[in-house]
């Protein structure tokens, strides 16, 4: 069952601060418990969010939390240049040979996708299984990472199970290897992501990490569809709507204190409602879905757009295929692209789950999937991200005349 930190979070509604958003290198937000009566200082190291080496992105999100926008204040979005997406060249595939699922998916997205055959890399392991053994997924790890083309920046793993390392989800094992402090110990935080909000576009040439997300479901057909709703998302551009969502289950709804960041993303660019409800129904135009809830109810009644984002805020939503909890396997059955979730207790700490302005806003102005959800997420030792990793609704036409490495490159600089 989700649990409270046992720590509130500091305070930051007092007279100063806006000086403190401008200068001070450590800043927090309210989550456990409505604001008191009487502002309170403080510091808790352990419950801040750094802003210091945040992105852009991050350090103007969490200003607008915490300082509202008067009148005509211009949306976070009209400052980011659009930006070029990673695509098949920088993004390597792994395949199970010994799942028979793994073996057809994976090359249906190769196909789908074209990707070079360098990039495709075809391994050995027991299928069917929740977890890998650490030691054995170090030597799997060491075989990819010693045949993978330097050029590959992203990776797509081809199974569903298993989807954790240990105490790691698989998504997080495989960008930074096994590490027990991505691992939480009784509700505590872990090791922060140095991808989170970064305007890194090559994250392994830079930071010398493959953000993973998987290609998980239960059969291929859902499999298929999934592939296909990620490949025609690509520059689609849709003018879908944002649902975030605060239910009555007010450990899982900690998130609404971010909603009013993803208010301001979306202003001018898509349609975005927060909505105080436990389910959303009779919707045809979602792209963004955010709530907290141990199930969702009403997904047969939505239609998602391709390349939709949708997750819930529970304990194991990430145990793919033995949940007691909603797997986030549904939200994909239903039409999503991409979602996210946790594979052990994580407590219902901020930092380990996807923040909705800052996925938003990087979705929205070009970034990929697997760029956009990663970024979001502070601390995603626990976490699996799944879905299709190049999906990418709002990307720009590429130009002819400068070739894609080029590209990248001057993009990685800004």
């Amino acid at each position: 069952m989700l649990r409270r930190p046992a720590k509130p979070w500091q305070d930051l509604t007092s007279r100063d601060h806006k000086s403190r958003c401008a200068h001070s290198p450590v800043a927090t937000f309210p989550i456990k418990r409505p604001p008191p009566t009487r502002p309170r200082r403080g510091n808790s190291a352990e419950f801040s969010f750094q802003t210091k080496g945040m992105g852009f992105v991050g350090r103007f999100l969490l200003c607008l939390l915490i300082m509202p926008a008067g009148p005509g204040a211009a949306a976070p979005l009209q400052k980011f240049a659009p930006v070029s997406v990673l695509g098949a060249e920088e993004t390597g595939l792994i395949i199970n040979v010994m799942d028979p699922l793994s073996v057809v998916v994976g090359e249906y997205y190769a196909a789908r996708r074209h990707l070079p055959p360098g990039n495709i890399l075809r391994v050995k392991f027991l299928s069917g299984w929740s977890g890998l053994a650490p030691d054995e997924f170090e030597a799997l790890k060491a075989h990819v990472d010693a045949l993978l083309p330097r050029r590959v920046q992203v990776l797509a793993l081809a199974w569903t199970a298993p989807y954790r390392v240990g105490c790691m989800s698989m998504t997080t094992a495989f960008a930074f290897g096994y590490d027990p402090s991505f691992c939480g110990n009784h509700c505590s935080l872990t090791r922060r992501s140095v991808y989170f909000d970064s305007p890194s576009r090559l994250p392994f040439e830079e930071l010398g990490i493959r953000p993973a997300m998987m290609l998980a479901a239960r059969d291929f057909e859902h499999a298929r569809a999934l592939i296909d709703r990620g490949a025609a998302s690509m520059g689609r551009r849709p003018s879908g709507s944002a649902y975030l969502l605060a239910t009555s289950d007010r450990t899982r709804s900690v998130r609404q204190a971010l909603f009013p960041a993803a208010l301001a993303v979306a202003r001018g660019r898509i349609n975005a409602y927060a909505l105080r409800q436990e389910m959303l129904l009779d919707r045809s135009d979602v792209l963004f879905y955010f709530t907290g809830a141990q199930r969702v109810a009403g997904l047969e009644t939505l239609g998602f757009i391709p390349g939709a984002i949708a997750d819930h805020l529970t304990s194991f939503g990430g145990q793919l295929t033995d949940s007691p909890q909603m797997s986030i396997l549904r939200w994909l059955e239903a039409g999503a692209t991409g979602s996210y979730g946790t594979v052990v207790e994580p407590c219902n700490h901020l930092q380990k789950f996807p923040n909705p302005a800052i996925v938003m806003a990087r979705y929205l102005q070009g970034e990929t999937l697997v760029e956009a959800y990663w970024k979001s997420v502070a601390m995603p030792g626990e976490g699996v991200f799944v879905g299709d990793p190049l999906a990418a609704p709002f990307a720009l036409p590429e130009p002819t005349a400068v070739s894609r490495a080029t590209r990248l490159k001057t993009a990685g600089k800004r």
